[in-house]
């Protein structure tokens, strides 16, 4: 993709002007300039917040299917632009041009039509007793996004946020923030009001801790590192606003003796490595039987192999390179501490792939006969490294699993689905798929422990952008 212009904030329903400081975006397949936002200041932060303040008044009071039928416009500008989106995101996270159109691009459209259906039968009112229960908009949302799923994760807060009556200053991550002006464009050909949707760019730091510690700011939504979400939780606690985080994860993928063990390996393994592994809910631990363990790890190893990593925009790519240098450094960095812990490494390592010196690339890596003790079983690494870890028994298998800081995603694989459902609900995480199941994009999504608290998509992520009130009635009324 070519060099794109410069993108600034989108404040009160135009974009602003006169910025002196600016960050880079650079395209992580050639390590070049690919363009530039500006680097947001605490006054920017106060500029979107005053604004959103000002729409919130008007945009709580219309009508809830005047709401939906504009949620319903922006996933069909969102769709429009569907090609344009994908070429973008494959651009600045290096996402190879098959995932971004399958998944990158499409999410942000299918989960905004779908929670605008929902917002249609949600128990906005409900009576209990003498008491009416009324379900309000919380207020000022500022939404703070990462990089690795950089548009479905912005939709994923702010369309729910809106249909709930709420408006949004959105902080996008200075990794990835191309697409951000996606949002702005189709919620104003949406005719959203002027300050329902503010978008400033910046750094963590500034752009979002002034957001965090904001008294005009309501509620804070943020998914990122788990590291990051303590520090926006502990700043807004100043102000005591309501705070869902959605953070880390170190998932298992526990495969018990009677699966089809190259079949649990096979999705295990992709799994793992989808999106170069930049994924908070990836299985980047697979828990398999002691017994079976050589042939767990000589097949991982065979499916790593078959991972073809280079130029994302190559028809035949499926690993591109990872978002940025910070991130391959960080991922090279633990693969060199695995071999040095002594795993065995099976597949990969901490050198470039063959003939990719330049770009943030990393090969895609297998340990086998992980300690479920070591660094990389239990810190997050969010890069393409798998760690197979072998167990004696089922209880085991378990405990191993639960015994991160973490609850985030996991998976089960066995030929006894109702056993795999007896183990899966033993797993102390928020989403556990059987036997591969697919995602579902209304399902709630969001970790236990240090995974974060409160939860995204479907009728779940709705409820986290209302205050509920109770109004109750005497008898005679």
């Amino acid at each position: 993709m070519a060099s794109v212009p410069a993108q600034t904030h989108w404040i009160d329903g135009a974009w602003t002007t006169g910025h002196t400081r600016w960050i880079d975006v650079v395209d992580p397949t050639t390590e070049e300039r690919l363009a530039a936002v500006p680097a947001g200041t605490t006054a920017d932060a106060e500029l979107a917040v005053a604004a959103a303040a000002k729409a919130f008044g008007h945009w709580s009071a219309v009508p809830l299917e005047d709401r939906v039928a504009a949620v319903r416009a922006v996933a069909k500008g969102l769709s429009a632009r569907h090609d344009e989106i994908a070429a973008t995101i494959t651009a600045e996270v290096g996402v190879p041009t098959w995932f971004s159109q399958r998944v990158q691009a499409s999410l942000p459209a299918a989960t905004s039509a779908a929670v605008a259906g929902i917002a249609e039968e949600f128990a906005w009112t409900e009576q209990i007793g003498h008491s009416t229960v009324i379900r309000e908009p919380v207020g000022v949302v500022a939404a703070i996004t990462p990089w690795n799923f950089p548009l479905h994760q912005a939709v994923a807060k702010v369309v729910p946020a809106l249909l709930a009556g709420n408006t949004v200053v959105l902080k996008p991550s200075e990794i990835a923030p191309l697409t951000a002006r996606f949002l702005a464009e189709v919620t104003r050909e949406a005719q959203i009001p002027d300050g329902v949707l503010n978008i400033v760019h910046g750094e963590g730091p500034v752009v979002g801790e002034a957001l965090a510690t904001h008294p005009g700011v309501d509620m804070v939504s943020f998914t990122g590192s788990t590291a990051a979400g303590k520090r926006v939780a502990a700043l807004a606690a100043g102000t005591v606003k309501r705070v869902a985080l959605e953070l880390g994860g170190k998932s298992a993928n526990l495969v018990l003796p009677d699966a089809d063990l190259l079949a649990a390996v096979r999705a295990g393994v992709a799994n793992c490595f989808m999106n170069s592994g930049q994924m908070c809910w990836a299985w980047s631990r697979m828990l398999v039987p002691a017994a079976l363990h050589s042939q767990a790890v000589e097949a991982a190893a065979a499916e790593a192999a078959a991972f073809t990593v280079g130029d994302p925009v190559q028809p035949d790519t499926r690993l591109g390179p990872l978002a940025s240098a910070a991130q391959r450094d960080r991922v090279r960095g633990y693969i060199e501490r695995g071999v040095a812990d002594g795993a065995q490494l099976a597949a990969g390592g901490p050198t470039p792939p063959d003939g990719l010196d330049r770009g943030y690339f990393v090969r895609p890596t297998v340990f086998g006969g992980v300690d479920p003790t070591a660094v990389i079983a239990q810190e997050e690494i969010f890069g393409p490294v798998l760690s197979i870890i072998p167990y004696s028994s089922e209880d085991e298998a378990v405990e191993i699993a639960n015994a991160t800081r973490y609850g985030l995603g996991g998976a089960v694989f066995s030929a006894d689905p109702d056993h795999a459902l007896a183990v899966a609900r033993q797993l102390r995480t928020g989403q556990v798929d059987i036997n591969g199941a697919a995602f579902n994009a209304v399902a709630p999504f969001g970790g236990y422990r240090q995974s974060g608290n409160g939860r995204e998509l479907g009728r779940f992520g709705l409820e986290e952008f209302c205050e509920v009130k109770s109004i109750q009635r005497s008898a005679s009324v």
